[in-house]
């Protein structure tokens, strides 16, 4: 599969995964001719990405302040004791929690949330708390809020650099 994966993510295979990271709604024509192929060539290739388990999904990009959720939250957990499927179970159910991270270190879990209210935020706080200690951090700001996947400068350069040879 890795072998697969390698020939997908040649440099059309990256300039695909960029445009549709833009704009995963650009018809097969238009992104056909971004990159290069035929409207067949290019359906094919992102068919083989989905099944390759590259592209996993498409999706709407929802402003949560419009729809009634503008705090934007941070609850690191951190717990003592057999807990952690009770944990996972419980965020799967609160549909605030947008992100849950398991981790290393002091925090168990990493959660990003989204509410309503302050008093919204106290209330989920709360519904965690039998199972750990939590710190909670509000977002003032988002400088960044989405990263595209971009192939990694140093693939980049070692290319180049055996190109040269």
């Amino acid at each position: 599969m890795a072998l697969e994966n390698e020939r997908l993510l040649d440099d059309i295979g990256w300039h695909i995964l960029h445009e549709l990271q833009q704009n995963a709604r650009i018809s097969f024509a238009e992104l056909g001719r971004r990159v290069g192929l035929s409207i067949p060539a290019v359906t094919e290739r992102v068919h083989r990405m989905e099944d390759a388990g590259i592209i996993t999904g498409y999706h709407a990009d929802v402003a949560p302040e419009k729809v009634g959720f503008p705090i934007t939250a941070f609850i690191r957990m951190s717990i003592t004791g057999n807990v952690s499927a009770q944990i996972v179970d419980l965020v799967d159910e609160l549909t605030e929690v947008s992100e849950c991270h398991r981790g290393t270190g002091g925090d168990s879990f990493i959660m990003k949330v989204r509410v309503s209210s302050v008093a919204h935020l106290e209330e989920l706080i709360e519904r965690l708390l039998p199972y750990g200690t939590t710190t909670t951090s509000i977002v003032l700001s988002s400088p960044v809020t989405k990263r595209f996947i971009e192939r990694m400068r140093e693939q980049k350069v070692e290319k180049k650099t055996r190109k040269m040879k």
